[in-house]
């Protein structure tokens, strides 16, 4: 007499998945598809709905540069991990955006490979990408091309030449180094090392970097018109000199701790600390000024895609103290933040919410602290040419986008597997930001402290390597329609 220790209705479920798994194995399993894994789930939840998959192992295939162990870093899902089925899914594709977004791949794939009614494997494919980049850099100093032909007679003085040399992925473990050589108008040497797994656990990290700076021209102020005022000369009116130092800490896997502390040492024409130019631009009558940077980053990351999200939350808040002192001179200390929202509204519509703002202490600012909208990528759309200084400033972005397109054109290499096709997809959308930048009364400008704001439309181009090329038209609180062409490396 057999005993079944298994209820007789639970028993008869498991059999029917496994069955199903018999049937479709001999179909297709060999190949692996997600559609077939997909198939059996839908299966053997609906046989079960409380069925668990034990994960026996995880293989990795298409890496040849990075190391097996920096990808598995990025997985929640370990072997030996027991899963509700009907949970598997969403953790896998969870965990090959985590693996994409180390940006080391332009293409991830993680399929389920079921071994039994009750186990299963992971296979990752991985397309890596070109991590060297040798580039020759030719920067016209007053423009365009034409301009430096026409106006300056094609002067070779007013060039500038040289090449970035950049490794994505030096040694395997995502570290990075970068090399930057100027020469003519501006001279630079410049280099930066960066390390994010440097102990055996993969949870800590540092950096290491400096440079040599020269430039024949800088900016002093600020006019009120909000446009940055140049100081030129023939020879160097300014030279920097920087040493970086940085350590990081990621256990797990969205929250990181970043320490930074940095060195720079300054030396400007003695003309621009004058009455005639810009007596504040250091806050003290010296022309050399050497001071120290300390910064600690909290950040957070959610998302499915880190170059270019359309789901999931970010953000990070910062504390930060230049100098050794607590007033005059360059002393400041300032806190920064930002959220970043991502949603998805189905049907490939999208939506965001950005926010973003900081604050430096006292109010009483040198001039190269004062440094708020205008910079990097801290403006208001709309106003992308216009620099408005501040002490504190806040920013919201929002976004609705549809895509619109999503295809893949076949190129010459056929044999390169990360050249061979070039992704697109294109969005469009519309946008509304709003802004407010605050200054001392003694440096505000037109567009300080009030309202800054401007909506618009437009397209984003998105293509391998996750280069994007984001096209707007936007109207501004001023009246101005302006059509903006901006370009964003993916790597």
């Amino acid at each position: 007499m057999i005993t079944l220790k298994t209820p007789p209705a639970k028993f008869f479920k498991q059999t029917i998945a496994i069955f199903i798994l018999i049937c479709i194995s001999q179909y297709s399993f060999a190949q692996k598809n997600n559609e077939t894994a997909t198939l059996y789930l839908q299966s053997l939840i609906t046989a079960d709905s409380a069925a668990s998959l034990h994960l026996r192992k995880v293989s990795i295939t298409g890496n040849k540069k990075t190391r097996d162990y920096i990808i598995l870093r990025e997985m929640q899902l370990k072997p030996g991990d027991s899963i509700p089925a009907i949970n598997l899914i969403n953790l896998l594709e969870k965990d090959r955006q985590r693996i994409y977004n180390l940006i080391l791949f332009v293409d991830v794939v993680a399929e389920p490979v079921f071994i039994s009614a009750s186990e299963f494997d992971i296979n990752i494919t991985v397309k890596e990408r070109w991590y060297i980049f040798p580039l020759p850099e030719l920067q016209f100093v007053d423009g365009t091309f034409n301009e430096w032909l026409m106006k300056y007679k094609g002067d070779w003085n007013r060039l500038n030449y040289g090449v970035k040399f950049t490794h994505h992925n030096l040694t395997g473990r995502k570290d990075q180094l970068r090399l930057h050589f100027l020469n003519g108008y501006t001279k630079t040497v410049s280099f930066n090392y960066r390390a994010p797994y440097a102990n055996e656990e993969l949870t800590h990290g540092f950096s290491v970097g400096g440079g040599y700076f020269q430039n024949r021209e800088m900016v002093y102020k600020t006019s009120y018109d909000n446009e940055v005022v140049f100081f030129k000369r023939k020879n160097f009116v300014r030279k920097a000199l920087e040493i970086q130092l940085g350590y990081s800490i990621r256990k797990g896997l969205k929250i990181s701790h970043s320490f930074n502390l940095n060195y720079t040492h300054l030396n400007i024409d003695d003309s621009i600390i004058s009455e005639t130019y810009n007596k504040n631009y250091f806050n003290k009558p010296t022309s050399k000024i050497g001071y120290v940077d300390l910064f600690y980053t909290l950040g957070y990351s959610d998302v499915n895609n880190i170059l270019y999200p359309l789901t999931g939350l970010s953000g990070s808040i910062g504390i930060g103290k230049r100098g050794l002192g607590f007033t005059g001179g360059i002393n400041v200390f300032f806190i920064d933040g930002q959220y970043n929202k991502y949603l998805s509204l189905g049907k490939k519509w999208y939506a965001s919410v950005q926010l973003q703002g900081n604050i430096k202490l006292p109010f009483k600012q040198a001039y190269i602290n004062q440094q708020a909208l205008g910079y990097n990528n801290r403006y208001v759309r709309g106003l992308e040419y216009k620099v408005i200084d501040g002490v504190a400033y806040a920013i919201s972005k929002f976004n609705l986008k549809r895509e619109i397109f999503n295809f893949t054109i076949n190129t010459i290499f056929k044999k390169s597997k990360t050249l061979n096709k070039i992704p697109f997809r294109i969005y469009a959308k519309t946008f509304a930001d709003m802004g407010y930048s605050y200054n001392k009364e003694e440096f505000v400008t037109r567009l300080n402290n009030t309202f800054l704001g401007s909506t618009g439309i437009g397209l984003d181009i998105v293509t391998i390597y996750d280069l994007q090329i984001r096209i707007e038209y936007s109207l501004n609180q001023l009246g101005q329609k302006r059509l903006f062409l901006h370009n964003e490396k993916g790597f």
